[in-house]
């Protein structure tokens, strides 16, 4: 079974104000969440996968204090310019397991992106020169 790599998420406030001064303190104390699943629930489309298509597709997903993803608030923040890969990502967020954010230690609801990598394995790795 080919499967897409699930990386670090990033917090949608994190990504959008990183220039903003007024977020740094805002930041410090909170741990966004953490996947839990032991392995990575999307699949890689078989056809593309054969063509060696690779792709990033960014996920806005928002999860509650307790962990839980709400479907409804689910959508792609940026497409991979693949519909095929598009798709087996959203299909794949429903098997998704969280630990949710912390903000100084307290659970807390929390809405981030999250960018689902489909790289080829007979590709270069993920962060080197392509």
């Amino acid at each position: 079974m080919r499967r897409a790599c699930l990386w670090a998420m990033v917090p949608w406030w994190l990504v959008s104000c990183t220039n903003d001064p007024g977020t740094e303190g805002e930041a410090r104390g909170f741990e966004p969440p953490v996947v839990t699943n032991p392995s990575v629930p999307m699949e890689y489309p078989v056809a593309l996968f054969e063509l060696r298509v690779e792709g990033v597709v960014r996920l806005h997903l928002y999860i509650t204090e307790s962990g839980n993803i709400v479907p409804e608030s689910t959508r792609i923040a940026d497409g991979s310019g693949y519909p095929e890969l598009d798709s087996a990502a959203l299909r794949g967020v429903n098997a998704l397991r969280f630990a949710p954010a912390r903000r100084d230690g307290t659970p807390v609801a929390t809405s981030f992106v999250q960018p689902v990598y489909f790289r080829h394995p007979e590709l270069a790795a993920v962060g080197e020169s392509r």
